[in-house]
Order: structure tokens, then C-alpha cells, then sequence
């Protein structure tokens, strides 16, 4: 015979208990072998569950330390730019802020390393992009490229002259205090579903934290566009403005490489930054009817761009030109994230790898003829030597 003591409750009948506070010893009561073991092989089973508990919880813990150290090793490392911006999206593009995508595409322009945090982690001051470096942090576009210029001495405005200086400076301001807001309507007010669907959230309440984001920064943008004025409009007048600056942008493209001539400048950056997101977000809208249409040259100036600096970045010959068609075309593979210190001198230019499906026009000419293929699209990368210093 084995001897047991109860602990916890005293127990009447089949369905009834009397809990207790304290340890209840029974003693001298014997207790059945097969009653003993039963009670050894349970108390057994509770350790190992315990036991295997604990451990699943250290090694959770160790792995989390692990990720800590690294990451503070990575952003403690000299001289790394530390890019935070947001998650890429699910259509292929780098990123539906175009001031994140500006940022991404200065750094590539300028030859600069970085590593890419996509941690959703905002600047102290409330902003994204903002960049990391040597344990100094930066908010603001253009006072990260400051920043870049004064630390590293790169300058993509080298060539030009004082006053084209402050013509480059005058067609940001542009698209960043004006033409933006009329992106933002279309991208996150009157597209906010098709916006929605681009976002990239995984996880079994996908849809629903999707649906509060979109919703979310979308009446964060009428705010804000309210504040600002351009929000007092109405829809037709927030359109007629997005369509003015369209044009403007086009008339001063006209036939040249880039905004300011042959060579890449800063304002390149924050202009491919807004048009990007009309080529290549907004399917079936006014934005893409027009640069996929009679603006056709700032179609061209998008994918001159997006095939020298961004070659990993596929997208359909047939995206190239709006067919007038409003279902969603069969979209990119998610663009993948390149790791850590990307450049862009580490992608060789390879031949186009875009489909070749017959259409009513020439896959290699716009409607009206021009190439969209021309030979000014090939990367000249000793170009960006005599853009540093």
C-alpha cells in the first residue's frame, strides 16, 4: 500500500467540490496501486508539459536577445545608412509613399548603401522615410539629402547652374506641396479598395487590419488635405489641379532625358517618386490615362528611370500604355527585398525581359511612334562618378 495526501479540494459526490485555500492532508489513507500510479503518471505528464513549456519559452526569449543584438549591431555599424520607410506593397511597386520611393531612388542615384528597415517605426517627429546614420537620425526628404550631401559629399545638382538650381528647387515644391495631395485623393479617398488591396498584411486578420488602415489614413489625408485647402474642393476641381500639374511636369520634360537635362539631378527623384505612383498604382484612373496617353513622354521618363536604377523591378510591356480597359491587369510578383547595403552599381543591366504579346501597336514605340526604348535608357554608371564630389 502507498499512502497519499490531498491537495485543493475536498471533493462530495460526483459533481460537487468544496475548493480549499490551503493544503488538506489525509492521513492514513490508503491509496489502490492502480489509483498510485495513475496520479505518478499524471504528475509525470504536468512536469514534462512544464518543463517543455520553460523551454520553448527560454529559447523564445534567446532568439528574441539574438534579433535585438543584431539589429543594434546592424544600426550601430559606421557609416551605414539606415533607411526606415514602409512595407512593400503587394503590386510590384517599391512603395506607395512617394516620398519613400523618392528616398530610395535618391540613395540609388547617388550610389549610396543602405540597408532597408521595413519596421513601420516613425521618426521621432512623426515621419517616414527618415534614415539613421552614425547614430545621428534625420527626418524629411530634403533634409536627409542635406544631410547625405554635407556628410558624404555627394551632390547630383553638381552640374547645374544657380539659376537651374533654383528652377529644380521650384518644380519640387511643386510636387511635394502640391501635386502630392492630389495623388494622395486619388490613391487613398476615391481608390481607397483598390489602394487597399495593395497592401501587404498577412496573418489571419488580414482583411480586417487592412480594411482599418486604409480607412484610417485615408480620412487622415482629408484632414489633412482640408488643412492645407486643396481638401475645401471638390472632387472635379482636386482632379483638374492633379491634371494641370501633369501637364506642367510634361511641358518641362518635353524631349530631354531627365527634368533638368542629360544628366539625373535631386528633382528627378521626388518627381519619379509622384509619377510612379500614377503609372503604376492607380489602374483605370485619370492619372494613368493620362501619362499612359497623351503624356506619353512622362511615361517614358518613368520607365527610363525605373529600368536604370530599379532593374530588379519587372513590369509588363503591356502596363506601359492604358488600353482604356478598367480591370486590374495580372500583377507583379512582390518586389523583393534586396537585403542589406543594396546599391545600385550591383545590378548589371541585362536585355529587357518583357513580354512580347502582340498588341494593336509596336511594343517598342508609344502611340505616336516614339521609342520607348530608346538608347538613352542604358545605364551609363560612369555617369555617377562625376555626379559624387
Amino acid at each position: 500500500m502507498q499512502w497519499g495526501a490531498g491537495l485543493g479540494a475536498l471533493h462530495f459526490g460526483r459533481n460537487r467540490s468544496i475548493s480549499c485555500g490551503r493544503l488538506v492532508v489525509v492521513a492514513g489513507h490508503p491509496l489502490p496501486e492502480s489509483t498510485a500510479t495513475v496520479m505518478a503518471d499524471s504528475w509525470w505528464r504536468k512536469t514534462l508539459c512544464l518543463a517543455g513549456g520553460a523551454l520553448l519559452a527560454a529559447a523564445a526569449y534567446l532568439l528574441h536577445e539574438l534579433l535585438v543584438v543584431r539589429k543594434e549591431q546592424e544600426l550601430d555599424s559606421k557609416d551605414a545608412i539606415i533607411l526606415h520607410q514602409f512595407t512593400r506593397p503587394k503590386n510590384g511597386i517599391p512603395s506607395l509613399s512617394p516620398f519613400c520611393l523618392k528616398m530610395e531612388t535618391y540613395l540609388r542615384m547617388a550610389d549610396l548603401p543602405y540597408q532597408n528597415y521595413f519596421d513601420g517605426k516613425l521618426s521621432p517627429q512623426g515621419k517616414m522615410p527618415w534614415i539613421e546614420y552614425n547614430q545621428e537620425q534625420v527626418c524629411g526628404s530634403e533634409f536627409i539629402i542635406d544631410f547625405l550631401e554635407e556628410k558624404l559629399g555627394v551632390n547630383l545638382n553638381s552640374s547645374l547652374s544657380p539659376e537651374e538650381r533654383a528652377v529644380s528647387r521650384t518644380i519640387t515644391k511643386m510636387v511635394e506641396e502640391h501635386f502630392y495631395w492630389t495623388i494622395a485623393y486619388c490613391q487613398w479617398v476615391d481608390n481607397v479598395e483598390e489602394t487597399k488591396s495593395m497592401l501587404a498584411v498577412s496573418g489571419p486578420l488580414s482583411e480586417l487590419l487592412k480594411w482599418i488602415l486604409s480607412h484610417v489614413t485615408g480620412s487622415l489625408v482629408k484632414r489633412e488635405m482640408y488643412g492645407h485647402g486643396i481638401g475645401r474642393f471638390s472632387k472635379d476641381e482636386v482632379y483638374a489641379l492633379m491634371e494641370r500639374d501633369m501637364r506642367t511636369l510634361a511641358t518641362l520634360l518635353g524631349d530631354k532625358k531627365y527634368i533638368m537635362g542629360p544628366k539625373v539631378s535631386t528633382v528627378d527623384a521626388a518627381v519619379f517618386g509622384h509619377l510612379a505612383q500614377a503609372m503604376w498604382t492607380l489602374p483605370g484612373t485619370r492619372p494613368e490615362q493620362l501619362i499612359k496617353g497623351e503624356l506619353i513622354n512622362l511615361a517614358m521618363y518613368c520607365e527610363r528611370i525605373r529600368r536604370k536604377f530599379w532593374p530588379e523591378w519587372f513590369v509588363d510591356v503591356d502596363d506601359l500604355y492604358y488600353d482604356g480597359l478598367s480591370e486590374e491587369p495580372n500583377s507583379p510578383s512582390q518586389l523583393p527585398d534586396l537585403g542589406l547595403y543594396s546599391r545600385s552599381d550591383s545590378f548589371p543591366e541585362e536585355p529587357s525581359t518583357l513580354s512580347h504579346s502582340a498588341t494593336t501597336h509596336s511594343l517598342d514605340s508609344d502611340p505616336t511612334g516614339r521609342s520607348i526604348f530608346d538608347s538613352d535608357m542604358e545605364a551609363e554608371y560612369s555617369e555617377m562618378e562625376q555626379l559624387k564630389g
